[in-house]
């Protein structure tokens, strides 16, 4: 299998994911398999792991790339990685499976995803993660509740995929690593900048992707479109946003939107890294990362996200990060600016934080137009009236 571009994390593309005869093999022999049904982050990891978006994990992780992980940034074999890829269970289906025997992963429903070839358990300190991983034990961060709630005991090991997941949202738009590197060979393109987002676009967002656009061939937007908290905005308002953008303001063939289906850790700095690596093995050699890249709350600093990558040689990571301020716009200028290129002070500025951005939403009333285009107001504030009328019919 060739594989085009910038080399993968790691050295070599994974690809777990078993086709034809050998698939079905495995199938029939999953069946009678004792069996782990998976949580909505576990089925995306195990998804992600197999199709290379992890290279160069291969299955979950064991005790000594865990451990290395939370206080180095590195696997075991010295590999920068920054979050751990693990699968929590409880002790009791902890206790009910022998290292050695190949387990069923499958989904709430009892559909067969993939095979876990179990090579360890063991048990680990949810408060020593929190603190090293997310900088706090606080509940109220997303990511520290989420890890506060899971099982005790980690399963490790090789894992194999048999079947995508049934609840797949944007067919058209999941293109595995392989399958973008294609792409942007065929497009000719080099220099591919990498743009994650778990928010719909603004005006800051594409004042950054068109300032990248110009040093690069090609812009690869890849929104999350994974688990995130009950109060992000949903995938699917976001997905339509960016494609009403992206329709009438970006050139077509620079630019590629696809969905990167994982869920979100709301790690910071950590994470920061972490989706660098991920857009390095769906073939992007530049990766924006803008002010608190994956943050929540208060819990960083709003630059901690770009100064963790001097921590590392640039050879070590392998992706360029471009780092940008916080972007915004200033009537004095006329333009979206950042405090790099403005000398104005703030009262010519508009800016708006998320939380004030989704009450004006939430009241039917649009955004200004230097925050964001009318276009992307509307879908927004339709988008809130029909998650309304949906939380409501429950």
């Amino acid at each position: 299998m060739e594989v085009y571009g910038i080399t993968p994390h790691g050295g070599v593309l994974i690809n777990r994911c078993l086709k034809g005869v050998l698939r079905e093999a495995a199938l029939e022999r999953a069946q009678g398999l004792k069996k782990i049904v998976l949580n909505k982050v576990s089925i995306s990891d195990l998804e992600l792991i197999a199709i290379g978006a992890f290279s160069p994990l291969t299955g979950f992780m064991g005790k000594a790339d865990y451990e290395s992980v939370l206080k180095d940034m590195r696997l075991q074999n010295g590999v920068v990685w920054s979050l751990p890829i693990t699968l929590p269970v409880d002790k009791e289906t902890a206790d009910s499976l022998k290292i050695g025997e190949e387990v069923a992963l499958t989904e709430p429903g009892g559909r067969i995803l993939g095979i876990l070839e179990l090579a360890e358990k063991y048990t680990y300190d949810k408060e020593w993660e929190a603190r090293l991983v997310f900088k706090t034990t606080d509940t109220k961060h997303p990511g520290v509740a989420r890890l506060f709630r899971q099982g005790d005991v980690y399963l490790a090991g090789d894992v194999w995929l048999l079947n995508r997941p049934s609840d797949i949202q944007f067919p058209e738009l999941r293109h595995d690593p392989i399958e973008t590197r294609r792409m942007f060979a065929r497009r000719g393109w080099r220099r591919i900048v990498g743009f994650q987002t778990r928010n719909p676009i603004h005006r800051a967002h594409e004042y950054i992707q068109k300032a990248a656009l110009e040093i690069a061939d090609g812009l690869f937007i890849h929104p999350l479109v994974g688990e995130t908290r009950p109060e992000d905005i949903p995938a699917r308002v976001r997905i339509e946003s960016y494609r009403a953008v992206l329709r009438d303001y970006y050139p077509p063939d620079r630019v590629i939107l696809a969905v990167f289906p994982a869920a979100m850790r709301y790690a910071g700095p950590r994470e920061a890294i972490f989706h660098a690596i991920c857009r390095k093995n769906y073939g992007c050699t530049h990766f924006i990362v803008g002010r608190d890249h994956a943050g929540v709350g208060n819990y960083y600093g709003p630059y901690d996200a770009q100064r963790i990558f001097d921590e590392f040689e640039p050879e070590e990571i392998g992706i360029t990060p471009l780092f940008f301020e916080n972007a915004f716009y200033c009537r004095k200028c006329g333009a979206v600016v950042t405090r790099k290129t403005c000398p104005h002070d703030e009262r010519y500025h508009i800016k708006l934080s998320g939380t004030q951005v989704r009450e004006m939403l939430k009241r039917g009333e649009a955004p200004p137009p230097e925050f964001t285009r009318p276009e992307v107001a509307r879908i927004l504030i339709e988008g809130y009236k029909k998650e309304v009328s949906r939380k409501h019919s429950l």
